[in-house]
């Protein structure tokens, strides 16, 4: 498939490390997003039937699926999972560059013994 001007652009920007940082943060947080509106649609309710069953404003269901939204806690998650019949996974992985290699604060690589 042929690139696309954006796809060019995209490539070029992904190689600083501050704008790649932001752009995976930015799709975790679009992730979490998709997966609570996803859940509650395929529950049939509304996000207004969904704050009912949570005790909590049909705004704050809202702000969960926005995909800007920041203040997501655990408990909350929990409730929303518990909710609509899932649960909340929550998964640590390494930072690792393309080469394989960790990357330390700032950008730095190092290696990891084996």
């Amino acid at each position: 498939m042929k690139k696309t001007n954006f796809d060019t652009y995209l490539d070029e920007q992904m190689r600083e490390p501050v704008f790649a940082a932001l752009f995976e943060q930015a799709g975790e947080m679009w992730d979490v997003a998709l997966q609570i509106t996803t859940l509650r649609k395929k529950a049939g309710l509304s996000q207004k039937e969904l704050a009912r069953l949570l005790k909590t404003s049909q705004q704050q269901i809202s702000r969960l699926e926005s995909s800007g939204y920041e203040g997501h806690s655990l408990s909350m998650l929990r409730r929303v999972a518990e909710a609509l019949h899932a649960r909340v996974r929550v998964v640590f992985e390494p930072d690792v560059n393309e080469a394989g290699l960790h990357v330390a604060e700032g950008g730095a690589a190092y290696g990891v013994e084996k």
